[in-house]
């Protein structure tokens, strides 16, 4: 494609068809990202890749442990704390914190992007158990044959992240440009144990987010949302 329809047409895929991707084309797109620019050309960050027969034990192991944590979470006061020492396993044991307190000049963007996403999957907005639900199709990949971790080494501080980041774009448009679909995903960075229990990770790299990876499924609706972008003016800072 053009290279500015790529831009325009990538999108966030939350179904995957069962279409497989051949392992070739995922080492294709990957040698592809390495064209991408980085601090001193350090390339500070690691790509774990699961396909196949892999992936769904992964998922399921990291679905049982969301829907535990849920359970903690729906508890109050010292009964929170009681079934958390309780299931300490279902605690997030990730290297970074991907829930966070939005900051208030960021937190409408937030809201206005979850009630579209919400209200195009018919879920309302205090049906906070078909939420849970599709929340939980996070650690399930919205069943895509691929998913992929990214792993940031800590040396570099925040610059690894964002070196790791522009990796990551590059492979999102790469995949965009062969027809396939991905959906980065901070929710993966929740728990680092699972994931390190499939790779061999070097000690200064830490779990960042993961990326799904497939075939968008024909005709869902969910693959047809995209937010609107804040505007150019809003974005520019003015002159002193």
């Amino acid at each position: 494609m053009e290279f500015s329809d790529v831009l325009r047409q990538r999108r966030s895929i939350r179904a995957f068809s069962d279409q497989v991707v051949p392992d070739e084309l995922v080492r294709a797109l990957l040698e592809e990202s390495l064209a991408s620019p980085s601090w001193s050309n350090t390339q500070p960050y690691k790509i774990g890749v699961l396909s196949g027969a892999d992936v769904a034990p992964l998922g399921r192991e990291l679905t049982e442990r969301f829907h535990r944590l849920m359970k903690i979470q729906r508890q109050k006061g010292v009964k929170r704390l009681l079934a958390a020492w309780r299931d300490r396993g279902a605690l997030p044991d990730g290297d970074f914190r991907p829930v966070v307190q939005y900051p208030a000049d960021l937190q409408p963007r937030r809201v206005a992007t979850g009630h579209g996403l919400y209200e195009l999957l018919g879920i309302a907005r205090g049906d906070k158990a078909a939420r849970d639900e599709q929340m939980a199709r996070n650690f399930s990949f919205f069943d895509a044959p691929v998913v992929l971790f990214l792993f940031a080494h800590k040396g570099l501080g925040v610059y690894s992240a964002l070196d790791a980041g522009i990796f990551l774009q590059s492979l999102m448009l790469a995949a965009a440009n062969r027809g396939l679909g991905t959906c980065a995903q901070g929710a993966l960075g929740l728990w680092r144990s699972p994931v390190a229990a499939r790779f061999d990770i070097p000690e200064p790299y830490q779990l960042l987010c993961g990326v799904a990876l497939g075939y968008p499924a024909p005709d869902a609706p969910i693959n047809r949302f995209q937010p609107p972008r804040v505007g150019l003016e809003e974005l520019l800072l003015p002159r002193a």
